[in-house]
């Protein structure tokens, strides 16, 4: 942790001199000026690893809080509680203001009743798990603050509610989410979840067969607490209360000021870990929150600091003068950037099915009349086809460092999967399945409860999951761009890109030798069947989408310096790149197009992976030769052209700005990116999994970098997918640990700025 701050610190300090010439992202900050309706109608707040939805109703300030890595005993990531705040004589009705200032990073609220005035502040410490919500009034006031829980009891887990955790579809017997533990301490309330010893992974483990080897696995859930204090000063104990919100039951541990003030302050300390008892967090959150008052306007200056260098580090500004959905799509890319940016040092990664800011479920789909934990796709089940989308656009938005969480979920687990490899197949490398846990081993419900006799006990017998396991192999790219775009020390995360790669090398070849002889076809490439091109095409033999990552993750490998991999290493790896088999093509009306393999069984989704080398694997693009064959897939293929919508996790526009084609690149980025519907333009969803859907909004701003800036081997290609007709100002990062600064302005373009300098010469217009 030490030296990735250090890392963070020093990226921070280069880039600082990076200001931007002509743009200020407050003209960005959202504005309401009504109360909200309810919990759908809440505001983003949050820093470091905490994320907060905020709102006014009835002229109450609520807000929930979650924090990354809040795993129960079933995997669900549930939420911290709900805070309630109200003002006695002021229902903040009249002159009513609610602002997310984004270069700050705050949230204040503003109104008044009857002549008095309130004004709040609400920020999160980026540094610290500590929540502050300071209070002004024009007149001395009192103040009523309670914690809401919904887990005061153990409450039944119903049907479709497992969708929330591991269990999904298929309990074994009772589920139930267990209460927490709330207590009045002085002017203050410690409330906390504790998990028992027995978890969820322990059923797992059962199921998998892996007993033999049980205690040798990492095991997050296991009597993992997590929780906090909430504090305030002339805060006293007011009683318990019962309440209903939107369709859950409540009990309300209810603070009052023991007088009237015009200063109120109160602060939230929130600590996580794995323990036997309470004791410890109780130390802990206490020691936050009475280290927060005395400290607190220096950690604001901190924060402060903070968002203002994540501000300068990059932004997209489109003009406001060009058409109101092209200012919705520049709008919305920089609220959605905020989002990620609340969870830069999470313990776990940014989950796609809804990050840290899902509220009741209620709102997106009326058949869930569930709880306020609940999300579909579970809490700490790791859907990689989706994750990998949320995490690909901090590289080109400077980010880089924020993607740490990402790749530490994987190296957290790479012992599991090594473990489970080595156990079911005795040979070396990391499986790493689709629908994977937070510790390393498959989803049970994926898995399946319910396998014929004999079926091979590392497979997960699912018909869309069966033999898909490379999606590791984008996280291992990343973490290889990662270097590039920003120096990223990435010496901590070769064992995994080694093990991930050993996998595919003998695993096919331990394939291959159960159906004969050979272990490689007559040319001595790998026989990659069965395989499965993303969830769409199965068994499918010599998968596109995985000899397209397998070639590209290994060139960048083996491009490394001597002193991250030596030259016996390289030898080692180059000849497993001499292994991989070519990629296959298939023609439509006489036109070459890539094929999604050289042979599949059958269609499961809808997916297009036959597009996978223009993204995410840069094989095919402007500037690269097949061009016109990688455009006749997207053009041609009817599969492709089936599959084709801009909602959720589809990359259609990323692969129409790759190839270069504005007018389909505008039409599927734009619709992506324009006004969600809901009162938080940015809160998309639930497209194929939840709201917010964060690989919706992943995939979006994907796109719209590759339509202003795209990296070809040592060149970088300016406007190479941008209407000429829309005005434009950006700066983004490029690899070489480049950033350009550019504008299109009345059909010209003017570059701006390049760091360093000498990459000025590599730069390509490309605007049509």
């Amino acid at each position: 942790m030490k030296n990735k701050f250090i890392a963070t610190l020093l990226f921070i300090l280069l880039f600082t001199q990076l200001k931007a010439q002509d743009f200020e992202i407050s003209k960005y900050d959202e504005v309401w000026t009504s109360q909200s309706k309810n919990s759908s109608e809440s505001m983003p707040l949050g820093g470091g690893d905490i994320g907060l939805n905020v709102w006014v109703e009835n002229g109450d300030l609520l807000f929930y809080i979650s924090r990354s890595g809040s795993f129960d005993e079933n995997n669900t990531l549930l939420k911290t509680g709900r805070v309630r705040i109200h003002f006695p004589k002021n229902n903040l009705k009249n002159n009513f203001y609610q602002t997310l200032n984004l270069k700050q990073g705050n949230c204040t609220i503003s109104g008044e009743q009857l002549g008095m005035k309130s004004n709040i502040k609400i920020w999160v410490d980026v540094f610290k798990p500590v929540i502050h919500v300071e209070i002004q009034h024009s007149k001395a006031t009192e103040m009523q603050v309670a914690f809401e829980t919904w887990r005061f009891a153990d409450r039944q887990i119903q049907k479709k509610e497992n969708n929330q955790n591991s269990w999904k579809w298929a309990p074994q017997g009772d589920v139930k989410t267990f209460k927490d533990e709330v207590i009045f301490q002085n002017n203050s309330l410690l409330f906390f979840h504790q998990n028992k010893q027995k978890t969820v992974f322990d059923a797992v483990v059962k199921q998998q067969g892996l007993e033999d080897i049980k205690d040798s696995l990492f095991n997050p859930l296991s009597q993992r607490i997590f929780g906090g204090v909430l504090y305030g000063k002339n805060l006293i104990a007011n009683g318990v209360s019962d309440g209903k919100y939107i369709n859950t039951d409540f009990q309300a541990y209810r603070l009052k000021s023991s007088k009237a003030s015009k200063n109120q302050e109160i602060l939230i300390g929130l600590y996580t870990n794995q323990h036997k008892s309470g004791d410890i967090l109780k130390a802990k959150a206490n020691e936050l929150v009475i280290n927060a008052s005395k400290s607190a306007k220096a950690d604001y200056k901190k924060t402060l600091t903070w968002w203002d260098n994540f501000w300068n580090k990059s932004f997209i500004e489109i003009a406001k003068s060009a058409n109101e959905t092209a200012w919705q799509v520049g709008k919305n890319y920089n609220l959605f950037r905020y989002i990620l940016g609340c969870n830069a040092y999470g313990a776990y990664p940014t989950k796609f099915n809804g990050g840290l800011f899902t509220v009741d479920p209620v709102f997106t789909d009326s058949i869930y009349n569930f709880t306020p934990d609940f999300r579909n796709w579970g809490g700490g089940t790791h859907t990689a086809q989706n994750q990998r989308l949320v995490y690909w656009p901090l590289l080109k938005s400077g980010d880089a460092d924020l993607m740490n969480p990402q790749f530490d979920f994987y190296n957290s687990i790479l012992k599991n999967t090594e473990l489970r490899t080595k156990f079911y197949w005795n040979h070396g490398g990391a499986s790493f399945t689709e629908q994977i846990e937070n510790f390393g081993l498959p989803n049970p419900a994926e898995y399946g409860w319910k396998r014929p006799e004999g079926y091979d006990k590392g497979m997960e017998y699912n018909a869309w999951l069966e033999y898909e396991w490379d999606t590791v192999l984008e996280f291992c790219q990343m973490i290889l761009d990662a270097r590039n775009y920003q120096n990223i020390d990435i010496k901590e995360y070769l064992p995994l890109i080694k093990s991930s790669l050993t996998f595919f090398d003998e695993h096919y070849q331990y394939l291959a030798k159960q159906r004969g002889a050979k272990t490689l076809d007559a040319n001595g490439k790998l026989v990659l069947f069965p395989g499965s091109a993303a969830e769409t095409y199965k068994m499918a033999y010599n998968a596109t989408s995985t000899i397209a990552g397998l070639k590209t993750v290994l060139n960048n490998f083996l491009a490394l310096p001597d002193d991250l991999l030596d030259i016996k290493e390289k030898q080692h790896w180059q000849e497993m790149l001499s292994r991989i088999p070519d990629i296959n093509f298939r023609s439509f009306d006489g036109k070459t197009t890539i094929s999604p393999a050289l042979t599949w069984q059958r269609i499961n989704n809808t997916e297009t992976p036959q597009l996978y080398p223009v993204f995410p694997w840069k094989i095919y693009g402007l500037e690269k030769s097949g061009l016109d064959t990688a455009i006749n897939t997207y053009l041609n293929d009817t599969d492709a052209l089936k599959f084709r919508e801009s909602k959720g996790w589809k990359q259609d526009n990323i692969w129409a700005a790759r190839l270069g084609l504005t007018q389909e690149a505008m039409k599927y980025t734009f619709a992506k990116l324009k006004d969600a519907d809901r009162r938080f333009s940015a809160f998309w969803g639930p497209g194929f999994d939840w709201t917010p859907d964060h690989n919706w909004g992943g995939s979006g701003m994907i796109g719209l970098q590759e339509m202003l800036l795209q990296d070809v081997d040592d060149k970088i290609l300016l406007f190479p997918a941008w209407p000429k007709n829309i005005d434009v100002l950006f700066k983004l990062h490029a690899p070489q640990q480049t950033v350009v600064e550019a504008e299109l302005k009345n059909g010209k373009v003017n570059i701006l700025k390049v760091i360093p300098e000498s990459r000025r010469k590599d730069i390509i217009i490309k605007l049509k």
